[in-house]
């Protein structure tokens, strides 16, 4: 096996492994951990809206073509399961969307470990690569977040952003 071939399979193992290994973590996050925003997950200080991502993004265009591995795992929810406007339902949402961006954020540095065992070039791809499919993932899942709260308002069921 040469060098590039093992290096090919390095790479691709290692993002299966840390794949399989975040997503299960994340599936065995207690629901108390998923009920509220962390600084990680909170609308950004710049004041983050649904409208920006549809005009700067054009979220509506691409969100239904990307994959959802919610149910990967057993006891594991596909978002678009989730359908209703009930209470429990939109709050169970929330928190899915919530599960999901801790996994693509958690997933997204492992490029820096490729630097273990490939060239700069290909360490550099490692980024490229983990950018292209984590950050349209991050965005949906902001962007749901933030109409499903905004409804969760306009609905009396939960306080405005900032209370």
């Amino acid at each position: 096996m040469s060098a590039d071939t093992w290096r090919f399979l390095a790479c691709a193992g290692g993002w299966l492994a840390w794949s399989l290994l975040i997503g299960w973590l994340a599936q065995r996050l207690p629901p108390a951990a998923l009920e509220s925003d962390s600084w990680l997950t909170a609308p950004r200080p710049w004041g983050e809206r649904p409208a920006a991502y549809e005009r700067w993004l054009r979220i509506r265009h691409w969100k239904d073509r990307l994959p959802d591995a919610g149910t990967a795992f057993a006891g594991g929810v596909r978002k678009a399961s989730l359908v209703g406007r009930d209470r429990e339902t939109l709050r169970r949402l929330v928190a899915e969307t919530r599960r999901a961006e801790l996994v693509h954020l958690a997933l997204w540095p492992f490029w820096i470990a490729t630097a273990l065992w490939l060239p700069p070039m290909g360490v550099l791809l490692n980024l490229l690569f983990a950018t292209a499919f984590n950050l349209p993932c991050l965005w949906l899942q902001r962007f749901n977040r933030l109409r499903i709260t905004a409804l969760l308002q306009r609905m009396g069921l939960t306080p405005p952003a900032g209370d």
